[in-house]
């Protein structure tokens, strides 16, 4: 094993920061070999098959073209959760976490009903249901193949949550109950900040989940927000995760729409990253 291990480190050596490397070769011999984190300490000297490396190769090659890790393995971890992640949805983020925690910490009712709108792997969804199992939970997208993904992660974590295919931009051409929250991390990103984005997931991301024209960035907030003032109960509460460069305008838009009580939060890397407001 310490062959492939030094074989990992060489190909990568110039392409990644060493600490990402070392992730990188635990999640393999995790994925490939069926060895936890203390079993590849202990079994340095552990002759692996020929299949094996052979896998490992062909992930390494990934690697040097950066495909982000997490779909070449197929999973990730979301708030100590296993979810299944294919190029169909995005990689969940630990700012995400954080909005779900937040969301945790609201006060809601006993019996509430939780909207998640653009539920992608279903990471937000399945949080809330981790974090606030008496919540009942819908999510919604516009893409079958994410919907497929976020079922199999309600299963493979034992959580029941409504999953259903529905369109935010055109949300009318749908019936729809009241809901005692509603949240979203819709795109967001304007075409024009592309150029600051890693190639990683300029090349492997959806498109359609991330970007957002700069002509009418906040699109899917405002739709949302829309939406929010029909379908949410009195003093429910709306939650965005958000572009750090326009939370000043976030907050105008949901004035605009009759929210109060609008607050951004950084996220854990000092970025307006998160806002709560409420009907």
């Amino acid at each position: 094993m310490r062959a492939t291990i030094q074989y990992i480190e060489q190909e990568l050596n110039s392409l990644y920061p060493k600490t990402e490397i070392k992730a990188f070769t635990r999640l393999i011999l995790e994925q490939v070999c069926g060895l936890s984190y203390t079993q590849q300490l202990i079994k340095r000297d552990h002759v692996l098959r020929e299949s094996d490396r052979h896998k490992i190769r062909k992930m390494v090659v990934r690697l040097k073209a950066y495909e982000p890790i997490q779909y070449i393995i197929g999973e990730t971890e979301f708030l100590g959760m296993k979810l299944l992640v294919t190029p169909s949805v995005l990689i969940p983020r630990p700012e995400t976490e954080e909005l779900v925690h937040w969301i945790a910490e609201t006060e809601l009712p006993s019996t509430a009903a939780l909207l998640d709108a653009g539920t992608g792997s279903g990471c937000i969804a399945l949080g809330i249901k981790k974090l606030i199992p008496g919540v009942k939970v819908h999510a919604i997208d516009n893409s079958e193949q994410a919907l497929d993904i976020a079922r199999e992660n309600a299963d493979l974590n034992n959580f029941t949550v409504n999953f259903f295919n529905a369109d935010i931009l055109n949300w009318e051409s749908a019936s729809w109950k009241k809901y005692s929250a509603i949240v979203s991390n819709p795109p967001y990103v304007r075409e024009s900040e592309k150029k600051n984005m890693e190639v990683n997931v300029l090349k492997f991301e959806p498109e359609k989940a991330l970007f957002v024209t700069d002509d009418d960035p906040l699109i899917f907030y405002r739709r949302i927000a829309e939406f929010a003032s029909l379908f949410l109960d009195a003093n429910g509460w709306l939650f965005f995760e958000i572009n750090e460069n326009l939370g000043s305008e976030m907050i105008e838009l949901v004035k605009q729409y009759g929210f109060r009580a609008a607050e951004i939060r950084r996220d854990l890397f000092g970025k307006n990253r998160m806002l709560r407001c409420r009907k």
